[in-house]
């Protein structure tokens, strides 16, 4: 009975490895993510802090694993970040400015030519309120632009190269929202 046990725990713990690669404040970034008939694997993941808040946890995916930072803003190749929400003072008002502020550092204050599409980008967050355990996906796909998804449905396509490497930016940029944050991502 006993080394029944022991078998079924090693089985489940092979099962749960194999489908969850990293596990970090509570959330399990899947190995893998998939749309259409494009595969991404985890890069890496971390988590964005604010103060002591744990705001959420990320995960960024690649067609595949690197840890140059340039590459990956720059590729024009599908390119996926998935957050959980994890804090319930994450809102609607407050994610956005986030995003603002976000969009700052990434182009370092020139956010001018792209205002357009950073406003259509913040206002996806805008239209329904943040919850606490929400699962985006922003997910660039080369010809078509950033695909937004909140909880599995599609709420905006933002098309461009230049969106993504701002967007990505906000993560992996020289002045990054959270360096520990980046270095997680990068597989650090």
């Amino acid at each position: 009975m006993k080394q029944k046990l022991i078998a079924f725990l090693l089985c489940t713990a092979i099962f749960i490895s194999a489908d969850a690669q990293l596990t970090l404040n509570g959330v399990a970034l899947p190995a893998s993510i998939k749309q259409g008939n494009t595969t991404l694997v985890l890069n890496g993941g971390g988590i964005r802090k604010k103060l002591f808040f744990k705001l959420y946890t990320g995960g960024l995916y690649l067609t595949a694993k690197t840890k140059t930072a340039a590459d990956i803003i720059n590729a024009d190749k599908e390119t996926a970040f998935r957050l959980t929400t994890t804090s319930s003072v994450l809102s609607s008002s407050n994610f956005s400015e986030a995003i603002q502020e976000g969009f700052e550092k990434s182009l370092k204050g020139n956010t001018a030519p792209l205002k357009a599409k950073i406003d259509q980008f913040i206002n996806t967050f805008k239209a329904e309120e943040v919850k606490e355990g929400d699962v985006y996906e922003l997910w660039y796909v080369p010809g078509e632009g950033v695909k937004s998804y909140k909880n599995g449905k599609l709420k905006s396509t933002i098309p461009g190269l230049d969106f993504k490497k701002a967007l990505f930016g906000i993560w992996l940029s020289e002045d990054p929202v959270d360096a520990d944050l980046k270095t997680g991502l990068l597989g650090g």
